[in-house]
């Protein structure tokens, strides 16, 4: 749908809630959950006050499942309520999943919502719209792709359709099956129209319902780095000039080399419509049905024509080229007409994406919430099977990669080759996938290999909650003044590198986190690292040891540095080692330990000097 708000939200109140939006989460893409703190352990993101809570999800126009009785949500939206057309879809989950009842928005996505969480929960869609009801569809809520350009005059047809007045069906591009299809009460003789058309229609009468069905494809061609505004413009001209409607548009195409253009993206989000790709070898084979073939533009990109054979695939072989090329400074576009409507999601590629995320130490409370909406918006998961197993029923579904704790590169070249597929792609860390983590490893493929289709991917990165913030979470605030992390790994670094930053770091008085302490081939190097910072610290220096953090057998100890031995860590503890400023007390059964930053030094002297 175009114009929808930001992603939906299931919204539990419950444990037994939170339970059954994990079941269906997988039939709602993009979907994240929120819990009520203390009742739902275990969503993406917690909430303290229920009301407050969807008023601020309402208001942002994002889709809403509420797993709890409809009178709450009744309640809470009924006093914003002001324009139907404007509010987003709200349904009503019972927590044993027999029921999805959808209360706003029924016509903006709703219905359909109800439906498929009845569908995947076995359920029923509790459906009360009349003409869902009576006529199997409604006008103000066509099928994905489909614009209602006068919603004004909707409500009379449905009106008159129910009073046993005929409707008319006129169709002038495009085909119209799920109208034809319905029980609507069709007649060739009847004053009020249904008009199919991809052409803008000014003033269309009030007895006139006006559908865009998604059969255009804007082809689009450009320099390297041309102004957004230009190909905008560019693109809203050729559409006036010709009296297309923008909401026909189902698709901006173009060639595969343009995947990273922002310009031919920008596009695409004015227009509301995905940005797809075609090989050169594909837009090559239209080169017959070309109104201008070019030698030039061959030679630089190996097909003859770019705007022009993209509209042509992209609207199929019984597609027509309705606009030929038209030029700008820097820029080009044609539109092609497909016979029926265009698939959005079969049509060429979209540009690949790869979300390298970091997951936490494990638990779900600890996965911020745009790692969840990275993960559930993605087709592909590629991990080590240990953290692809963390993430649960969020990735049911979706195709998994996995491989063995070693094989490191192989992950990151796994994820890479799926996105330039044109996939969506989440490569899966544990803690921050910045630290010690995959994330500099697709860089560094990136800067060593410099593949083309690597490089025009949609790349990012999101943080997650590293081991070290954590432990330290656990045991109070050891890092709360200067701290740094060191790995006794030598697998990637020699050991006298990093021998030579324990030394720096004793002697800075830095906290140090020890990622990586021990392993089954590698135990000396923690023993070394205590003998290096016994030479400038006490013995009696707070050291946490915090083992599987954020899962069901995790464990946190505090020692002194002069007792710590290999024999107390392994390749899943975090070694938190204090500087000689770290403090442990205990306060009643409560044992912490924190790093002073000098406030009460602070509040010290300034007591002495209004004194």
């Amino acid at each position: 749908m175009r114009g929808e708000g930001g992603s939906g939200v299931f919204v539990a109140l419950t444990q037994r809630g939170l339970e059954r939006a994990r079941t269906v989460l997988s039939a709602c893409p993009g979907f994240v959950i929120h819990g009520l703190e203390g009742r739902a352990d275990g969503a993406d993101q917690t909430f303290s006050e229920t009301t407050e809570h969807l008023r601020a999800l309402f208001s942002d126009g994002r889709p809403i499942v509420g797993v709890c009785a409809s009178g709450i949500l009744v309640r809470a939206l009924g006093p914003l309520l002001v324009d139907k057309r404007s509010e987003p879809p709200v349904v009503a989950l019972s927590e044993d999943g027999r029921f999805a009842v959808p209360l706003l928005g029924g016509h903006s996505g709703a219905n359909r919502l109800a439906e498929h969480l009845a569908e995947a929960g076995g359920g029923t869609a509790a459906v009360t719209t009349a003409g869902d009801r009576a006529f199997g569809l409604a006008l103000d809520d066509p099928p994905p792709g489909w614009t209602l350009a006068n919603p004004e005059s909707a409500k009379g047809t449905m009106a008159a359709a129910l009073a046993g007045e005929g409707i008319r069906l006129e169709v002038e591009a495009g085909e119209a099956s799920w109208i034809t299809g319905s029980d609507l009460p069709l007649s060739s003789h009847a004053d009020r129209v249904l008009l199919v058309t991809d052409r803008v229609q000014s003033e269309p009468p009030a007895t006139t319902v006006v559908l865009h069905p998604p059969v255009l494809a804007m082809g689009v061609g450009c320099e390297r780095g041309a102004d957004p505004k230009e190909v905008i413009g560019l693109t809203e001209q050729t559409l006036v000039d010709a009296g297309l409607a923008p909401q026909a548009v189902a698709c901006v195409v173009s060639v595969d080399v343009k995947a990273d253009e922002r310009a031919v993206h920008a596009l695409a989000t004015h227009l509301g419509v995905p940005a797809r790709f075609f090989s050169p070898d594909r837009l090559e084979q239209e080169t017959p049905r070309l109104a201008n073939p070019s030698d030039v533009v061959f030679r630089e990109v190996g097909c003859h024509g770019v705007a022009e054979g993209a509209a042509l695939a992209a609207a199929g072989a019984g597609g027509e080229l309705v606009v030929e090329k038209r030029k700008s400074a820097r820029a080009t576009c044609a539109i092609a007409r497909a016979v029926s409507g265009i698939d959005q999601r079969s049509v060429g590629n979209a540009r690949g994406e790869l979300t390298v995320v970091g997951i936490g130490p494990g638990q779900a409370d600890w996965r911020t919430p745009a790692v969840t909406a990275a993960i559930a918006r993605a087709t592909d998961v590629v991990g080590y099977g240990l953290y692809l197993d963390l993430l649960g029923d969020l990735i049911d579904g979706k195709q998994r990669h996995q491989s063995d704790l070693a094989q490191e590169e192989a992950r990151a070249r796994a994820a890479l080759d799926l996105a330039a597929d044109g996939r969506s792609v989440v490569l899966v860390s544990s803690g921050d996938a910045g630290i010690y983590a995959l994330a500099t490893l697709v860089f560094e493929l990136l800067d060593r290999e410099d593949r083309p289709d690597w490089n025009r991917l949609a790349l990012s990165v999101e943080p997650g909650v590293s081991a070290v913030q954590a432990a330290a979470a656990r045991i109070g605030a050891p890092i709360g003044h200067d701290f740094c992390t060191i790995s006794l790994s030598d697998l990637l670094t020699p050991w006298e590198a990093i021998e030579t930053r324990i030394e720096a770091a004793a002697k800075g008085d830095f906290v140090i986190a020890f990622y990586n302490p021990v392993s089954k081939r590698r135990r000396k190097h923690l023993a070394t690292a205590r003998d290096i910072l016994l030479r400038e610290r006490p013995a009696g220096t707070p050291v946490i040891l915090a083992r599987n953090l954020g899962r069901q057998d995790e464990c946190i100890d505090v020692i002194e540095l002069g007792e710590l031995t290999p024999d107390h860590a392994d390749m899943l503890t975090l070694v938190l080692v204090g500087s000689s400023e770290t403090r442990r007390i205990e306060r009643g059964q409560n044992l912490w330990a924190y790093t002073p930053r000098g406030y009460g030094a602070k509040m010290l002297s300034e007591k002495e000097g209004a004194a």
